[in-house]
């Protein structure tokens, strides 16, 4: 009861209104908060109380937080929203209900920039750039319409709320068996008895062999290599697939994986250092800060010349799955193009050429770049809607099979 009496009764007091508004600026900001969650959340206030910040902190994280990829959202727009360094007894008493006048911080995620912006005051707008809330207050309706979207024909408020979509959409790269060894109950026709668990199951039944471990290779998932066309033509798609790239393949290297990003204009940008960021946001940021020939031409075959004189180990044997994301609207020559695609097809498993330009139900590569690149790649796939992207996974898993 004394607890309760700190913290003030939920019914009378800010506790309740000041979670429910938390709770909608997470959502502004791309995290998944539901009533059931912000529940939890007054009841883990109260139950840890208000004596220590980071404890409310934490509290709240592990009730709230359900992915990685929004815990630092949240740690930002905790410290954002609840502010009161001095008096730490009475901080949800001083809570402040909304963000607006209030000085940021500078760096900070765009993230939590709009989920604390003050909202706009309402206006008309025209049919094609009608305002859509990062809430889940979202209909059905909206839901199919974005998802068959092209994003070179969203709104800007859509265009940010179908880069948050992209996001959650999984892509799970097909895996192969590895060199390293690992010990099975049972294994396939060429696996190998494990004698030295044999001998150490038997020490345990008396000498009796009631089990056989055996040694089977390791599954792990095909070396990725991207390459992101940044050209002036691929403006509106560059950034939302980096984003989706990005979340999408974060737990390769914990799987063993192994995962290598580069952008190409007029020239080639390594952009893997930037994909070790844990967020996507900063590594964003940090692409933007790398790359230098944004929104300029296209000269891919020089590109790849590039890659084949500075980055060829990064292709790991014949087993690496190259992804090359553009439009095909090359600007070089076609025969140089040629002969650098044939090198990288040479080089890795499979060469897919991820194309937006495939929205258009009649198309044709007929550009020279185009051409090219649809005779040496071993497919070509659609990445111009959501829909696209979630049947991409579905796609590679086919073409792999197949082969």
């Amino acid at each position: 009861m004394e607890r309760v009496h700190q913290l003030g009764d939920a019914r009378r007091g800010k506790l309740a209104g000041n979670l429910a508004g938390f709770g909608r600026a997470l959502r502004r900001a791309g995290v998944r908060v539901d009533a059931s969650r912000i529940a939890l959340a007054a009841e883990a206030a109260q139950l840890v109380g208000v004596h220590r910040r980071d404890d409310m902190s934490a509290a709240m994280e592990a009730v709230l937080v359900a992915r990685e990829q929004d815990r630092l959202v949240f740690r930002e727009l905790f410290d954002a929203w609840f502010r009161d360094p001095e008096l730490a007894s009475k901080m949800l008493a001083q809570m402040l209900p909304t963000a607006e006048g209030r000085a940021e911080p500078p760096r900070r995620r765009p993230r939590v920039r709009e989920a604390l912006a003050a909202p706009a005051a309402p206006k008309a707008a025209p049919e094609n750039e009608r305002e859509v809330q990062f809430d889940a207050a979202m209909t059905a309706g909206d839901r199919r319409r974005l998802q068959h979207a092209d994003f070179n024909a969203l709104g800007a408020a859509e265009y940010r709320l179908v880069e948050r979509l992209a996001r959650d959409i999984a892509l799970p790269v097909p895996t192969v068996p590895g060199r390293r060894l690992r010990v099975a109950g049972q294994g396939g026709a060429h696996a190998r008895m494990h004698w030295p668990g044999v001998w150490h199951e038997a020490a345990r039944t008396g000498g009796e062999m009631l089990r056989l471990p055996r040694l089977v290779r390791r599954e792990q998932p095909l070396p990725l290599l991207v390459l992101v066309d940044v050209s002036g033509s691929m403006e509106r798609y560059a950034r939302l697939l980096l984003a989706f790239l990005h979340a999408a393949t974060r737990g390769l290297a914990g799987r063993g994986g192994r995962r290598d990003v580069f952008a190409f204009g007029t020239g080639l940008t390594d952009l893997t250092p930037a994909f070790r960021a844990a967020d996507t946001d900063a590594m964003l940021a940090a692409a933007g800060r790398a790359i230098e020939d944004f929104a300029g031409g296209t000269r891919l075959g020089e590109s790849l010349a590039q890659l084949r004189r500075q980055h060829a180990r990064r292709l790991v044997g014949r087993r690496t799955l190259a992804l090359l994301v553009s439009d095909g609207l090359d600007t070089g020559e076609p025969e140089a193009l040629r002969g650098e695609l044939q090198w990288l097809r040479r080089h890795s498993r499979r060469l897919l050429w991820l194309n937006p330009l495939l929205r258009f139900p009649g198309y044709a590569p007929l550009a020279r770049g185009a051409a090219v690149l649809h005779r040496e790649a071993d497919a070509m796939l659609a990445v111009h809607n959501l829909q696209a992207l979630e049947d991409l996974a579905r796609s590679i898993a086919a073409l792999l099979r197949r082969g």
